[in-house]
């Protein structure tokens, strides 16, 4: 216990602050685009609804070579990043092994001569958001390969009792493999941001302000979103 009062005792107040709200801000703007108002739907909440029309319009499709191709182009969406991101892991980990470096680029950086701990620490924020974002990944991976089962189980009658339940299934699945890549997306963002904190905690601030000022207009403010407002929501104004 007096290890760890010791080693909070080399961080700031307000290092502690910059930390706190970089991982709320995280927290908050999952959420908020996991869960938006019914009158502003998020870019991910719009592309839920086209994922179950993709299913529904997938049972008479002959033959389903495009939706196997599809899905298939996102797995390997999935595996590309969990690569990347375990790549980068292993960087930051082979970093925190010579941290003398990184220790003398900072303080040319900063003028600051906190010990070598400090600059472990602040790295291992960003392994933290690197491997939640592996994670993600490598769970993402795997339900998209459940998608492609359930796809091939959807009759292509749409007469038949099963047809719809299987497409319903199939698009669920779907969604919630999506959810996955874009928690792992969001943590790759965080990562990114928490980088700034070998600058100090200012920089850190600002790095959040601005890593959840790009997530919040590319899910509610952006040029697609409006795309996709055209069809599901024709009254409300894009911005």
């Amino acid at each position: 216990m007096s290890d760890m009062l010791d080693l909070l005792g080399l961080f700031a107040v307000l290092d502690m602050i910059a930390v706190a709200a970089l991982i709320t801000g995280w927290l908050a703007i999952g959420w908020i685009i996991e869960h938006p108002p019914a009158s502003r739907p998020s870019v991910s909440r719009l592309m839920a609804r086209y994922r179950r029309d993709w299913m529904h319009v997938m049972i008479t499709r002959q033959p389903r070579i495009f939706d196997a191709q599809a899905l298939g182009t996102l797995r390997q969406g999935t595996s590309f990043f969990a690569s990347a991101t375990m790549i980068a892991t292993g960087g930051a980990l082979a970093l925190i092994g010579n941290a003398e470096q990184l220790q003398g680029l900072a303080q040319d950086l900063t003028l600051d001569t906190d010990p070598r701990i400090v600059w472990e620490v602040k790295l291992l924020l960003t392994i933290f958001f690197l491997a939640n974002a592996f994670l993600k990944f490598v769970w993402s991976h795997r339900l998209f390969g459940y998608c492609l089962v359930l796809m091939a189980s959807v009759p292509n009658d749409p007469e038949d009792p099963q047809a719809i339940p299987r497409a319903d299934q199939a698009a669920e699945i779907n969604i919630t493999a999506v959810r996955g890549f874009n928690r792992g997306l969001r943590a790759i963002y965080f990562a990114l941001g928490s980088t700034a904190w070998m600058l100090g905690a200012v920089p850190l601030l600002l790095a959040t302000a601005v890593t959840l000022g790009v997530l919040w207009r590319r899910e509610f403010a952006s040029q697609s979103r409006a795309v996709l407002l055209r069809d599901t929501f024709p009254t409300d104004t894009p911005t």
